[in-house]
């Protein structure tokens, strides 16, 4: 064919991925804790408080994953 441009499809973004994660300012990968989702009633305040910050992704096979899985995570608007 003639006249067609052929263009380069999209790349998906794995959503569940996109949002357990996160990039910092300085590019750094963060990560959600795991037990923050459900049954918070019996466990303590102080406990509760810790769910809420965020933990650095330190192995490279990790970071590598969630840059595959979620291209455009890091991307400014």
């Amino acid at each position: 064919m003639l006249g067609v441009e052929r263009i380069m499809p999209k790349i998906k973004t794995h959503k569940a991925t996109a949002k357990r994660f996160r990039y910092t300012g300085k590019g750094k990968l963060m990560r959600t804790k795991i037990g923050k989702s459900h049954l918070r009633r019996k466990k303590s305040h102080r406990v509760k408080v810790l769910f809420d910050q965020m933990i650095e992704v330190e192995n490279p096979g990790s970071k590598k994953r969630v840059k595959r899985l979620a291209p455009y995570l890091g991307k400014k608007r």
